[in-house]
Formats: C-alpha cells, sequence, structure tokens
C-alpha cells in the first residue's frame, strides 16, 4: 500500500473520534453519517462497477479489522435503498475518494438483527475507506487479485530467502515458491498427484511457536494426516512440498503465507495472517487411492478436503 494512503487512513480515524454529527458529514436516507474526502478529477463510480479499497473498521477505540498492508478489497456498486448499509455511500465514491462512514450500532440492530457481543447499543461503529481504483468487470477484478496476490507472495518467498541465507540453510525452491530442506527422500512411490500421502508434521512459525502439530495429543489429533496429492486436502505449500517425498521421507517446509493462509488465519491459530509457516514433515506412506465403485459414497470424512479454516488443524 502507498504511504500516501496510511497517512490519509491515519488522518481520518484520528478526525472520527471528534463529533460525527458536524463537520462536513451527511446523512444517507437511511440515517448512516458519512464524508467523503474527495479531488473530483475521477469520474463516479458506475453502477455494476467494482471499488478497489483498503478499509479500517473500527468500535470505540478498537480496531476490529483491517485491509491496510494486506490485500484490498472489493466492493460493486449498486443501487440500493435506506437500508442502513454502507452501500449506500459507495454509489456516491469514484477512484482517490476516501470515505468516513459512521453507524449506530442501536439502528444497526433494528435494522439488520443481532449484534456481535463485542458492540454495545450506544456504540459507533467507524468504517473508513480509501478507494483504490475502479474496475469495470468481474474478470478485471479476477485480473487484479491475481496480481495483487502474486506481488505478496514474491514478497514473501523474498523474505524466506533471505532468512534461509542468514541461518546458511540450503533449500530446494519448488516452483511455485516452497522451499524444501530434504533430510531424506524416501523410497517410491514419490508422492504426485492422485496419490495418497499419509503423514505425520509439526508446524511452527518463524519465530518458533508451535501452533500444531500431530504427535502430541494435547493438539487434539495425534494421529497421521492423510490426503490426496492435488486434490486440496491440504494447504497449497504442502501440496507443493510434499511431491519431493516418497514413502519414508523426512524433511522441512518453508511455506509462504499466500500458500497457506494468508488472511484466512483459522479460529484460534497461533500464528497471525499473512504470516510465513514451516512445518516438519515425516511421510509415512505414499499409494494409490482405493477404487471406489461408481455412485458410492465414501465412508472416511478425510477422503473429502477439509476446509482451510476448519479448526485449527494448521497443515490440513
Amino acid at each position: 500500500m502507498k504511504t500516501s494512503t496510511a497517512i490519509l487512513l491515519g488522518f481520518a480515524m484520528t478526525f472520527v473520534l471528534g463529533a460525527c454529527t458536524g463537520n462536513g458529514f451527511q446523512k444517507t436516507k437511511s440515517g448512516i453519517l458519512y464524508r467523503i474526502i474527495s479531488d473530483k478529477k475521477n469520474p463516479i463510480a458506475k453502477k455494476g462497477e467494482f471499488l478497489k479499497v483498503h478499509f479500517t473498521q473500527k468500535v470505540r477505540d478498537s480496531v476490529i479489522t483491517t485491509s491496510v498492508g494486506a490485500l484490498p478489497t472489493y466492493a460493486r456498486v449498486d443501487s440500493v435503498g435506506p437500508v442502513y448499509n454502507p452501500l449506500e455511500v459507495f454509489s456516491k465514491l469514484r477512484k482517490g475518494d476516501s470515505a468516513i462512514i459512521v453507524m449506530i450500532a442501536d439502528s444497526l440492530e433494528k435494522k439488520q438483527g443481532t449484534l456481535p457481543p463485542y458492540i454495545r447499543k450506544n456504540d459507533k461503529l467507524t468504517l473508513i475507506i480509501k478507494v483504490i481504483d475502479v474496475l469495470t468487470t468481474e474478470t478485471a477484478v479476477r485480473a487484479d487479485q491475481q496480481l495483487g496476490t502474486d506481488e505478496i507472495k514474491e514478497k514473501e518467498i523474498t523474505t524466506i530467502q533471505k532468512y534461509l541465507d542468514s541461518a546458511n540453510i540450503k533449500a530446494q525452491k519448488t516452483p511455485r515458491g516452497v522451499f524444501v530442506v530434504v533430510e531424506k527422500q524416501g523410497d517410491a512411490p514419490i508422492a504426485d498427484s492422485g496419490k495418497v500421502v499419509k503423514v505425520n508434521y509439526t508446524g511452527t512459525t518463524f519465530g518458533g511457536v508451535v501452533f500444531d502439530t500431530n504427535t502430541d495429543s494435547a493438539f487434539g489429533h495425534a494421529q497421521p494426516y492423510s490426503f490426496v496429492i492435488g486434490q486440496r486436502g491440504a494447504i497449497d505449500g504442502w501440496d507443493e512440498g510434499m511431491r519431493l517425498f516418497g514413502k519414508g521421507g523426512k524433511g522441512r517446509l518453508y511455506v509462504p503465507s499466500m500458500m497457506a493462509y494468508g488472511p484466512n488465519v483459522p479460529p484460534g491459530a497461533k500464528f497471525k495472517a499473512f504470516e510465513n509457516l514451516i512445518f516438519d514433515v515425516e511421510v509415512l506412506d505414499v499409494s494409490v487411492p482405493e477404487k471406489r465403485s461408481p455412485g458410492l459414497p465414501s465412508m472416511d470424512p478425510r477422503s473429502k478436503p477439509r476446509q482451510r479454516a476448519d479448526s485449527s488443524k494448521a497443515g490440513r
């Protein structure tokens, strides 16, 4: 993110701490307070276009969530009624604009239902956004998202490479950017697309914090983990790095966050969003999946790829 964006967002957050009913604030039909900071050099976004924005959500003195320093988000511009939703303001924005949007928790509850437990009825919820760009199609949005993801991953790969160099660690770099130290390659068959891999693992942060392992019952799953290579049964970094091992193989994977969890940290995880991770792995077995009769569902829940954000099983 550009420095100017960070400065403007910081200014906006400071400004909001003052009174919001004056100082240029306006109201939508539903009663949302908003202020737009604009040089008006660009046209207002049209219905159906997409705002590419960085945002910060704040309640009282606490930031709930922010995209600043991470990936931006994309919001479709649409015509909406008085629904007490920031979408009412989006149709007034243009590239380069910043906006401060303030909602009252009590009004939000009346319009949209139950509030989270950390929000009180008299709280002001503040959304601060910076419009980085306006994109015209979903295709353009997907291309822009991929570009942003690739840029972050390249920075992460560079960070990992510097770490390995400083520690004099020799590792193989896979085509997609996972660094692998092979302590023991193992025997044939080598893990490859369509093969079932049974693994013991321990996951740590680069700071040395163990955040997950299946070799300690304290983490709640002290049994080997099996998944099929190429079927998204594990994070991308595993799917890529395991291909260097066969049965009996052992080693360590240094995984960029964008090939692990990126911004999607599992609940209760001991690592942060966009944090690069390390996995010590032991490949217990590599096999061909059992053939099943057409139409018969699997009775083994492990045969279905698990959602990345499901529990704290970080490698899964």
